[in-house]
C-alpha cells in the first residue's frame, strides 16, 4: 500500500473547516456573574483564515457550542458557513459540500475531541492542535506542534497557502494594507 504524504494531501484541499472549542480557543470558559460564556481566540488564526477566504478558500465552522460572539468573530473572519448548536457534525458537513459543490475529498478539518471524529474519518485530510484528545491525534493525518487558541489554525493554513501557491502574494498584500 502506498503511503501519501501529508503534504501531498495538501494540495487537493479545496475548503477548509473547522471546530471552535479546543481549535480557535484553548478549552478555557470564562463565566460572568450573569452566566455568560467568554471565550479568547488567537489573533494570528484569524488573519490566516482572512487571507484563505480572501484565497478562494470556502472555510466552514462546525461546533457544539452556541454562542453569538463566536458566531460574529468567525463571519467578520469570512467564514462562508457557521454552524452552531451541532450535535452530528457529519451530517452537516454534508450540508456544506453540497452547498459548496464540494467533495469529503476536497476538504481539510481540523478538530480536537470525540464530536470531530466522524468528520475526520471522512475528510481528505484531517488534523489536530497538540492537545487533542488521544484518539483523535490516533486518526489525523497531522497533529499541529501547536495547541488548541496558540496558532495551530495558523500552522495549518499557512502549509495550504504556501502549497497552493498563495502565501507570497497574501503575505504582501497584508504587509502593503491590501488584507
Amino acid at each position: 500500500m502506498e503511503l501519501i504524504h501529508f503534504f501531498d494531501k495538501l494540495k487537493s484541499v479545496r475548503a477548509l473547516v473547522f471546530d471552535v472549542d479546543g481549535v480557535f480557543t484553548d478549552n478555557t470558559i470564562l463565566l460572568t456573574e450573569a452566566g455568560e460564556m467568554l471565550r479568547a481566540m488567537n489573533l494570528r488564526d484569524g488573519l490566516v483564515v482572512k487571507m484563505a477566504v480572501r484565497a478562494g478558500f470556502p472555510v466552514g465552522i462546525i461546533t457544539g457550542g452556541r454562542s453569538q460572539g463566536v458566531t460574529n468573530r468567525l463571519q467578520m473572519l469570512g467564514a462562508s458557513d457557521v454552524f452552531t448548536g451541532i450535535a452530528d457534525k457529519s451530517a452537516t458537513l454534508n450540508e456544506f459540500l453540497q452547498k459548496h459543490a464540494l467533495t469529503v475529498a476536497d476538504i481539510l478539518y481540523m478538530g480536537d475531541d470525540l464530536p470531530d471524529l466522524p468528520v475526520m474519518k471522512r475528510v481528505a485530510v484531517a488534523t489536530a492542535p497538540a492537545d487533542a484528545v488521544p484518539e483523535v491525534l490516533d486518526v489525523v493525518d497531522y497533529v499541529s506542534p501547536f495547541k488548541g487558541g496558540h496558532g495551530c489554525v495558523r500552522d495549518v493554513l499557512e502549509k495550504v497557502l504556501k502549497l497552493h501557491g498563495h502565501w507570497d502574494d497574501m503575505v504582501k498584500a497584508v504587509a502593503y494594507g491590501q488584507g
